[in-house]
Order: C-alpha cells, then structure tokens, then sequence
C-alpha cells in the first residue's frame, strides 16, 4: 500500500469494480464500511468531508493527526476532499463531481439531503445513469423516516440486545458495532447489484438501506420459530441458540469451541468424548430429541472436555472431522499461525502516523482480486487533485477554503 494509487483509467487499478467511481459522503462506522468494500474492490472512492473531518479521525490514540483507528479501520482505498457543503459554491464542486460518477452514497437523515438540494431527484437531473444509495435508521416512506438511530439503538429495537438477555440474563449490546457494519455490509452488496442491473439496462436509480428492517431480518432468520407459522404466541427463537450451555467449552487448560449437527458428526463427536453409547439415548438420538434436551446434551459436552487439553481435543476432534477451534482473545488473533500463514494482516508505513497494521481483503477473486492501493487519507489530501480533475482551477480550488491547504 502506497501512498499513490489508482484513478480512472490506473493500470494499477484492480477488482471487480475497478473504473466505478464513488462520491462518499458518510462518516462514523456504517457507510465508511461500505464504501471501504467498493474501495477494496477497485473502485475509485472520494471521500467528501467537512471542515473538521469525519468525527471518527478523532476516537481512539493518534486524535491529533486525525488518523485514529476507528477511522484507519473504515477508510482505506480512499481519497479526502474537504467540501464545506453549506456553502453554495462548495455545493455546486460537488455536484460537479457528481455528473462524473458512478455511485453516490450517504448516511444522512432525508430531510438535511433535502435541506442541501442533494437528494436523488437533483442528482439524476445532472447524471441519468448514477445509482443514488444510502442507509438509515428507517424506511423513507415510514413514520420513522428522519428519527436518528445510532448502533446502539439498533441492537435494542431489532430484539438484539434482548436475545443476549435471554440467553445469560441480562440485556446486553454485542461488544462491537454490529448494526453498523452489517448494514455497510448489506449496503455495499445492493450497490453492486444496483451496478449490475444499470451494465444490463442503462439505468441508474436509488438504492436505500433502513437499519432497523435490515436486522430485524437479520435477527429473525433463525429465530421466528413458530411465528413461521402465523403462530408466535406459541414461542419464538431457536431454543439451541439460548441454552446455558452453547458457549466455549472449559477444557483443562482453555477453551475450546466445537458445533456437531447431523446424526454422523453427532455419532463421531460422543466417540471421541469417549461417550460412544450416549448417541443410542433417546434423548440424544435424532436432530429433533437434541433440540428438546440441548441443555442436557451440552450438559454432557462441558462435563467430559474438561478432561483434557485444548491441543489434545483439537487433535481427537479433528481425527473425527468434527469442526473445532481453540478460543482466541483478541490478542491472540494477531499471532494466529493460520492468519500469519495466510498473510491477512499487512503492515505498512503511513506518511503521516508511520507504523500502521490493516487487514487483508478476505473475499477471493480468481480473475479480479482486490487491492489495497491507498492508506487511509489524511483530511482533505486530494481535494486539489480531485478539483482539478473535475475542472477547477488553482484559483478556484483556492477560493473553495482549504483546498489550497491540501495540494
């Protein structure tokens, strides 16, 4: 990763997407994680800030130089342009940039886009093929549509924060921002379908993620349980998924993680405990008598992995071919001899933090794998490049404030 990179019609360009261009104007977790992945993927991201930058440059160490890890984490493959967009001529460079572009994308609340003249009607006066995306809290044509909904507020709405109670007693959030970057995720996803359908019509159009809808069937894929069946008095959740008992087994030294499901690995899995016979239990017997008696089944599990350790369960376990894995903290993750062996973590020297670690891109593409090409941007480094790319002058870009400061 340098501190160069690609640009339409880079040779160095690479990925699915290389040669679509993006105007991002989110900030915080889950647009940057969206467009992050188009960015991974080739495609060439602008990142449009304000004069004090994403607020995310600003939360964890190295808060000076605006490169904390919360914004290095969601921001490579990027380019920053500082548009004050509450002045009209910085309004207008961005629609400039606009007419040029093949995907642009916010997390804003509709009615500020509507109060800025940005909203999809505007854009696709000035670019009939453009793919208009964005994700919120809510449906647009809901009730909800401008309330502000943060991850937190999320987890709880969509039954999250509720399914953690049930399952060890009290409400929690999932320690990360999970609605956020799954629906980045989601929305990086729809914005390449979006690309797809406009390279088999023509057509441009608008591309919207609510957060709440996203993971409430997110969150209700395996757990509608008799609602399935217009019946949800009758109990919703899948009953495994909320034992006492499906958590990391305490092995004599550790712990240790495993999941049988069919009768074969359930079969292999009693074997190797040294519990061959429990497999004939009625209890234990079939797919549907474990679901009824999982407590009792993962009961039986903890008692007899805490016999050995974690090195000697892996080796019994992968000998059945059960899947298995030792417990890693975080920490650990960063000596993990697979991941090492596989190369996901890249270290690099950034120009204005020096010594920086990223992750590598997981998806694998035969003929178009992604890149990583830029670091994460200093705020407003490619605002002249960019402006000036787009027409602008020296003066100009000067006159549009601090441009003249980033070229």
């Amino acid at each position: 990763m340098t501190a160069g990179g690609a640009h339409r019609g880079d040779p160095e360009a690479a990925g699915p997407l290389a040669g679509v261009k993006v105007v991002d104007l989110t900030i915080n977790v889950m647009g940057p994680a969206a467009t992050q992945i188009l960015g991974d993927m080739g495609a060439e991201v602008i990142k449009i800030e304000s004069p004090e930058g994403d607020p995310m440059r600003r939360l964890g160490p190295h808060t000076r130089s605006g490169m904390a890890p919360h914004f290095l984490g969601f921001n490579r493959n990027k380019r920053s342009v500082v548009l004050d967009l509450k002045h009209p001529p910085a309004l207008e460079a961005l629609m400039r940039l606009v007419e040029s572009t093949d995907v642009f994308v916010h997390t804003m609340r509709f009615k500020a886009i509507e109060r800025l003249g940005i909203g999809y009607p505007a854009l696709r006066e000035r670019n009939a093929r453009l793919i208009y995306a964005s994700a919120t809290g809510y449906r647009k044509d809901g009730p909800h549509r401008d309330r502000p909904a943060f991850d937190d507020v999320i987890q709880g709405e969509s039954g999250l924060a509720a399914m953690i109670g049930r399952a060890n007693g009290e409400p929690r959030y999932v320690p990360m921002a999970l609605a956020d970057k799954f629906c980045g995720h989601t929305l990086a996803s729809a914005i390449g379908m979006a690309l797809f359908h406009r390279e088999r019509t023509g057509q441009g159009q608008e591309v919207h993620v609510p957060m709440y809808e996203t993971m409430v069937a997110f969150n209700l894929a395996d757990h509608l349980w008799e609602g399935a069946f217009d019946a949800p008095e009758l109990g919703l959740g899948y009953p495994r998924m909320f034992s006492p008992g499906r958590r990391p087994y305490a092995a004599s030294d550790g712990y240790i993680c495993l999941l049988a499901v069919t009768d074969d690995q359930w079969r292999r899995l009693f074997a190797a405990i040294g519990r061959p016979e429990s497999i004939e239990d009625a209890r234990f017997s079939t797919m549907a008598a474990r679901t009824e008696h999982i407590d009792a089944l993962y009961s039986l599990l903890g008692e007899a992995l805490q016999s050995r350790t974690v090195a000697e369960w892996r080796e019994r376990l992968d000998a059945a071919d059960v899947p298995n894995g030792a417990m890693n903290d975080l920490a650990a993750l960063f000596d993990d001899p697979y991941l090492r062996q596989t190369g996901f973590f890249h270290s690099y020297r950034h120009a204005a933090i020096g010594k920086v670690v990223t992750m590598g891109i997981p998806t694998d593409f035969s003929a178009s794998p992604g890149t990583l090409r830029l670091p994460p941007p200093v705020l407003g480094q490619h605002t002249g490049d960019v402006l000036s790319a787009a027409g602008y002058s020296e003066g100009e870009i000067a006159a549009l404030g601090h441009a003249g400061k980033t070229r």
